[in-house]
Protein backbone atom coordinates (compact mmCIF):
# COMPACT_ATOMS: atom_id res chain seq x y z
CA UNK A 1 0.00 0.00 0.00
CA UNK A 2 2.94 2.13 0.98
CA UNK A 3 4.71 1.23 -2.40
CA UNK A 4 1.37 2.15 -4.76
CA UNK A 5 0.61 5.67 -2.73
CA UNK A 6 4.15 6.93 -3.62
CA UNK A 7 4.21 5.87 -7.25
CA UNK A 8 3.54 8.71 -9.65
CA UNK A 9 1.17 7.40 -11.54
CA UNK A 10 -0.69 6.49 -9.04
CA UNK A 11 -1.58 10.43 -8.18
CA UNK A 12 -4.91 11.26 -8.92
CA UNK A 13 -4.36 14.78 -9.96
CA UNK A 14 -2.42 14.58 -12.86
CA UNK A 15 -2.12 18.43 -12.96
CA UNK A 16 -0.44 19.03 -10.00
CA UNK A 17 2.53 21.38 -9.90
CA UNK A 18 5.82 19.82 -9.65
CA UNK A 19 9.29 21.81 -9.21
CA UNK A 20 12.00 20.64 -11.30
CA UNK A 21 15.16 22.80 -10.40
CA UNK A 22 17.09 20.85 -12.59
CA UNK A 23 15.76 22.18 -15.84
CA UNK A 24 15.52 25.30 -14.44
CA UNK A 25 19.69 25.45 -13.69
CA UNK A 26 19.78 23.99 -17.43
CA UNK A 27 17.98 26.93 -19.38
CA UNK A 28 18.99 29.71 -17.00
CA UNK A 29 23.18 28.06 -17.57
CA UNK A 30 22.22 28.56 -20.75
CA UNK A 31 21.65 31.86 -21.32
CA UNK A 32 24.31 33.09 -19.36
CA UNK A 33 26.89 31.12 -21.47
CA UNK A 34 25.32 32.75 -24.65
CA UNK A 35 25.31 36.28 -23.03
CA UNK A 36 28.51 35.81 -22.09
CA UNK A 37 30.23 34.43 -25.44
CA UNK A 38 28.05 37.19 -27.14
CA UNK A 39 29.12 40.18 -24.54
CA UNK A 40 32.42 39.06 -23.56
CA UNK A 41 33.88 36.62 -26.65
CA UNK A 42 32.43 38.17 -29.14
CA UNK A 43 34.04 41.08 -29.24
CA UNK A 44 37.28 39.70 -29.50
CA UNK A 45 36.74 36.68 -31.97
CA UNK A 46 34.13 37.82 -34.27
CA UNK A 47 34.82 39.51 -37.35
CA UNK A 48 34.47 43.77 -36.58
CA UNK A 49 30.57 44.27 -36.86
CA UNK A 50 29.60 40.25 -37.16
CA UNK A 51 28.90 38.84 -34.11
CA UNK A 52 25.67 38.31 -33.62
CA UNK A 53 22.58 38.81 -35.64
CA UNK A 54 19.04 40.10 -34.74
CA UNK A 55 17.87 36.92 -36.50
CA UNK A 56 19.99 34.54 -34.63
CA UNK A 57 18.93 36.46 -30.98
CA UNK A 58 15.51 35.58 -32.13
CA UNK A 59 16.41 31.53 -32.98
CA UNK A 60 18.33 31.33 -29.51
CA UNK A 61 15.11 32.57 -27.62
CA UNK A 62 13.16 30.12 -29.54
CA UNK A 63 15.33 27.16 -28.91
CA UNK A 64 15.37 28.04 -25.05
CA UNK A 65 11.47 28.64 -24.92
CA UNK A 66 10.93 25.10 -26.46
CA UNK A 67 13.44 23.21 -24.08
CA UNK A 68 12.07 24.87 -21.18
CA UNK A 69 8.28 24.22 -22.25
CA UNK A 70 9.49 20.51 -23.29
CA UNK A 71 11.01 19.84 -20.31
CA UNK A 72 9.44 21.47 -17.47
CA UNK A 73 5.61 21.13 -15.89
CA UNK A 74 3.46 20.21 -16.57
CA UNK A 75 4.61 18.32 -20.25
CA UNK A 76 6.92 16.71 -18.68
CA UNK A 77 5.32 14.99 -16.01
CA UNK A 78 2.46 14.04 -18.15
CA UNK A 79 4.53 12.97 -20.41
CA UNK A 80 6.53 10.58 -17.95
CA UNK A 81 3.37 9.65 -16.21
CA UNK A 82 0.19 9.78 -17.65
CA UNK A 83 0.76 9.90 -21.70
CA UNK A 84 3.24 8.41 -24.09
CA UNK A 85 1.56 10.86 -27.22
CA UNK A 86 3.01 13.86 -25.01
CA UNK A 87 5.77 11.62 -24.50
CA UNK A 88 6.03 11.94 -28.34
CA UNK A 89 6.09 15.42 -28.92
CA UNK A 90 8.46 15.85 -25.79
CA UNK A 91 11.05 14.33 -28.04
CA UNK A 92 9.66 15.64 -31.48
CA UNK A 93 10.76 18.73 -29.97
CA UNK A 94 14.23 17.46 -28.75
CA UNK A 95 15.41 15.75 -31.82
CA UNK A 96 13.63 17.79 -34.79
CA UNK A 97 13.13 21.66 -33.48
CA UNK A 98 15.88 22.12 -30.75
CA UNK A 99 19.08 20.90 -32.10
CA UNK A 100 18.54 23.21 -35.34
CA UNK A 101 17.70 25.83 -33.92
CA UNK A 102 20.22 25.87 -31.96
CA UNK A 103 22.80 25.28 -34.73
CA UNK A 104 20.95 28.21 -36.22
CA UNK A 105 21.38 30.52 -33.59
CA UNK A 106 25.25 30.02 -33.16
CA UNK A 107 27.28 32.14 -35.27
CA UNK A 108 30.17 30.77 -37.01
CA UNK A 109 32.63 32.13 -35.27
CA UNK A 110 31.36 30.53 -31.92
CA UNK A 111 31.23 27.03 -33.63
CA UNK A 112 34.92 27.01 -34.91
CA UNK A 113 36.13 28.45 -31.13
CA UNK A 114 33.94 25.32 -29.35
CA UNK A 115 35.26 22.83 -31.88
CA UNK A 116 39.08 24.15 -32.19
CA UNK A 117 41.22 22.72 -34.72
CA UNK A 118 42.51 19.77 -33.04
CA UNK A 119 40.87 16.52 -31.30
CA UNK A 120 37.44 17.62 -30.52
CA UNK A 121 37.32 19.04 -34.49
CA UNK A 122 38.01 15.77 -35.51
CA UNK A 123 35.94 13.86 -33.94
CA UNK A 124 32.79 16.11 -34.77
CA UNK A 125 33.77 15.87 -38.34
CA UNK A 126 33.57 12.12 -37.88
CA UNK A 127 30.14 11.93 -36.17
CA UNK A 128 28.72 14.65 -38.16
CA UNK A 129 29.35 12.27 -41.42
CA UNK A 130 25.82 11.63 -42.73
CA UNK A 131 26.39 8.19 -42.56
CA UNK A 132 27.23 8.03 -39.11
CA UNK A 133 25.08 11.20 -38.45
CA UNK A 134 21.95 9.22 -39.85
CA UNK A 135 22.67 5.73 -38.42
CA UNK A 136 23.00 6.96 -34.95
CA UNK A 137 19.73 9.13 -35.37
CA UNK A 138 17.48 6.53 -36.76
CA UNK A 139 19.36 3.96 -33.87
CA UNK A 140 18.18 6.30 -31.39
CA UNK A 141 14.55 6.52 -32.78
CA UNK A 142 14.28 2.72 -32.56
CA UNK A 143 15.71 2.21 -29.06
CA UNK A 144 13.78 4.40 -27.42
CA UNK A 145 10.61 2.71 -28.56
CA UNK A 146 11.69 -0.41 -27.32
CA UNK A 147 9.02 -1.14 -24.58
CA UNK A 148 11.91 -2.26 -21.47
CA UNK A 149 13.64 1.37 -22.46
CA UNK A 150 10.48 3.21 -21.82
CA UNK A 151 9.61 1.45 -19.07
CA UNK A 152 12.45 2.23 -17.41
CA UNK A 153 13.20 5.71 -18.30
CA UNK A 154 9.83 6.65 -18.01
CA UNK A 155 10.03 5.79 -14.54
CA UNK A 156 12.97 8.28 -13.88
CA UNK A 157 16.63 8.52 -12.69
CA UNK A 158 19.60 8.31 -14.59
CA UNK A 159 18.31 6.37 -17.25
CA UNK A 160 15.54 9.14 -17.73
CA UNK A 161 18.08 11.99 -18.21
CA UNK A 162 20.96 10.17 -20.01
CA UNK A 163 17.85 9.13 -22.89
CA UNK A 164 17.16 12.65 -22.99
CA UNK A 165 20.61 13.70 -23.80
CA UNK A 166 21.66 11.34 -25.67
CA UNK A 167 18.49 12.06 -28.24
CA UNK A 168 19.72 16.22 -28.40
CA UNK A 169 23.07 14.84 -29.03
CA UNK A 170 22.03 12.49 -32.10
CA UNK A 171 19.71 15.27 -33.59
CA UNK A 172 22.80 17.92 -33.19
CA UNK A 173 24.68 14.96 -34.99
CA UNK A 174 21.84 15.09 -37.70
CA UNK A 175 21.27 18.69 -38.44
CA UNK A 176 24.45 19.62 -38.74
CA UNK A 177 25.03 18.71 -42.54
CA UNK A 178 21.11 20.43 -42.99
CA UNK A 179 22.22 23.79 -41.10
CA UNK A 180 25.37 23.81 -39.60
CA UNK A 181 26.95 27.48 -38.23
CA UNK A 182 30.13 26.42 -40.91
CA UNK A 183 29.22 25.77 -44.48
CA UNK A 184 31.71 22.83 -45.06
CA UNK A 185 30.09 20.45 -42.57
CA UNK A 186 26.81 20.92 -44.44
CA UNK A 187 25.52 18.65 -47.49
CA UNK A 188 25.17 19.96 -51.05
CA UNK A 189 21.18 20.78 -51.79
CA UNK A 190 20.81 16.95 -53.56
CA UNK A 191 22.21 15.69 -50.83
CA UNK A 192 20.12 17.40 -48.16
CA UNK A 193 16.98 15.99 -49.97
CA UNK A 194 18.26 12.70 -50.24
CA UNK A 195 19.34 13.40 -46.74
CA UNK A 196 15.82 14.34 -45.29
CA UNK A 197 14.40 11.91 -47.45
CA UNK A 198 15.77 8.47 -46.23
CA UNK A 199 15.27 9.83 -42.20
CA UNK A 200 11.68 10.52 -43.03
CA UNK A 201 10.97 6.70 -44.01
CA UNK A 202 12.70 5.17 -40.62
CA UNK A 203 10.16 6.51 -38.03
CA UNK A 204 7.03 5.59 -40.16
CA UNK A 205 8.00 1.59 -38.38
CA UNK A 206 7.63 2.26 -34.66
CA UNK A 207 4.86 4.34 -35.82
CA UNK A 208 2.85 1.58 -37.23
CA UNK A 209 3.58 -0.43 -34.76
CA UNK A 210 1.71 1.68 -32.50
CA UNK A 211 -0.97 2.89 -34.54
CA UNK A 212 -2.00 -0.48 -35.21
CA UNK A 213 -0.70 -2.74 -31.46
CA UNK A 214 -4.09 -3.97 -30.05
CA UNK A 215 -2.81 -4.63 -26.45
CA UNK A 216 -0.94 -1.84 -24.34
CA UNK A 217 2.50 -1.53 -25.23
CA UNK A 218 3.94 0.22 -22.83
CA UNK A 219 2.78 -0.61 -19.30
CA UNK A 220 3.82 1.83 -17.85
CA UNK A 221 1.05 4.14 -19.33
CA UNK A 222 -1.14 1.67 -18.41
CA UNK A 223 -2.84 3.48 -15.09
CA UNK A 224 -6.00 4.38 -13.78
CA UNK A 225 -5.84 8.18 -14.16
CA UNK A 226 -6.66 8.81 -17.70
CA UNK A 227 -5.41 12.80 -18.86
CA UNK A 228 -8.33 13.99 -21.18
CA UNK A 229 -10.33 10.72 -21.00
CA UNK A 230 -7.64 9.28 -23.61
CA UNK A 231 -7.95 5.27 -23.36
CA UNK A 232 -4.04 3.27 -23.45
CA UNK A 233 -5.09 2.08 -26.99
CA UNK A 234 -6.23 6.03 -27.60
CA UNK A 235 -2.99 7.02 -26.43
CA UNK A 236 -1.28 4.56 -28.43
CA UNK A 237 -2.54 5.47 -31.47
CA UNK A 238 -1.99 8.84 -31.02
CA UNK A 239 1.86 8.83 -30.31
CA UNK A 240 2.03 6.83 -33.49
CA UNK A 241 0.45 9.09 -35.89
CA UNK A 242 2.42 12.01 -33.94
CA UNK A 243 5.49 10.25 -35.31
CA UNK A 244 4.81 9.50 -38.30
CA UNK A 245 2.96 12.23 -39.67
CA UNK A 246 4.49 15.46 -37.73
CA UNK A 247 8.15 14.20 -37.86
CA UNK A 248 7.28 12.61 -41.65
CA UNK A 249 5.43 15.71 -42.77
CA UNK A 250 8.41 18.59 -41.35
CA UNK A 251 11.29 16.58 -43.18
CA UNK A 252 8.94 16.88 -46.40
CA UNK A 253 8.62 20.69 -46.09
CA UNK A 254 12.25 21.22 -45.51
CA UNK A 255 12.55 18.95 -48.56
CA UNK A 256 10.17 20.82 -50.48
CA UNK A 257 11.63 24.50 -49.13
CA UNK A 258 15.41 23.06 -50.59
CA UNK A 259 14.16 22.42 -53.73
CA UNK A 260 12.19 25.41 -54.07
CA UNK A 261 15.22 27.30 -53.25
CA UNK A 262 17.57 25.51 -55.39
CA UNK A 263 15.52 24.91 -58.61
CA UNK A 264 13.16 27.69 -58.88
CA UNK A 265 14.75 30.69 -57.83
CA UNK A 266 13.98 32.83 -60.79
CA UNK A 267 11.29 31.22 -62.26
CA UNK A 268 9.01 33.22 -62.18
CA UNK A 269 10.54 36.02 -62.93
CA UNK A 270 11.76 34.37 -66.43
CA UNK A 271 7.80 33.73 -67.09
CA UNK A 272 6.75 36.98 -65.88
CA UNK A 273 5.35 39.28 -69.32
CA UNK A 274 5.71 42.17 -66.61
CA UNK A 275 7.05 45.59 -68.78
CA UNK A 276 10.65 45.98 -67.44
CA UNK A 277 11.99 49.41 -66.83
CA UNK A 278 15.56 48.05 -67.96
CA UNK A 279 16.60 48.96 -71.83
CA UNK A 280 16.94 45.96 -73.53
CA UNK A 281 20.39 44.68 -74.84
CA UNK A 282 21.50 46.35 -77.78
CA UNK A 283 22.38 42.88 -79.36
CA UNK A 284 17.90 42.46 -79.68
CA UNK A 285 17.13 46.14 -80.58
CA UNK A 286 20.17 47.47 -82.44
CA UNK A 287 21.75 51.18 -81.59
CA UNK A 288 20.59 52.29 -85.14
CA UNK A 289 17.35 54.90 -84.84
CA UNK A 290 13.98 53.50 -86.20
CA UNK A 291 13.21 52.90 -89.85
CA UNK A 292 10.20 55.52 -90.91
CA UNK A 293 7.39 55.23 -93.57
CA UNK A 294 9.13 58.60 -95.66
CA UNK A 295 12.41 55.92 -95.48
CA UNK A 296 10.79 53.59 -97.30
CA UNK A 297 9.35 56.00 -99.97
CA UNK A 298 12.61 57.40 -100.53
CA UNK A 299 14.17 53.92 -100.98
CA UNK A 300 11.62 52.98 -103.21
CA UNK A 301 12.24 56.03 -105.07
CA UNK A 302 15.87 55.00 -105.65
CA UNK A 303 15.15 51.91 -107.13
CA UNK A 304 14.78 51.88 -111.01
CA UNK A 305 11.69 49.73 -112.25
CA UNK A 306 12.53 46.34 -113.90
CA UNK A 307 12.44 47.49 -117.58
CA UNK A 308 10.02 45.54 -119.88
CA UNK A 309 11.27 43.45 -123.10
Amino acid sequence: MLIAAITPTANPNPWRWQPHPEVWLLVIGLVVAFVYAVRVLGPQVAPKGQVISKKQTWTFVLMITLLWLGSDWPMHDIAEEYLYSVHMVQHLIMSYFIPPLALLATPEWLFRLLIGEGRTQKVVKFLTKPVVAAVAFNGVVMITHIPQVVNRSAAGGPLHYSIHVLIVVVGLMFWMGICSPAREYQLSNGGKMIYLFSTSLIPTIPAGWLTFAEGAVYKHYDTNVRVWGMSVLSDQQAAGGIMKLAGSQFMWILIIFIFSRRFMRGFYAQQSYVHDSQMPDTEIVGTEPPLMYSDVEKAFERVKPPSED
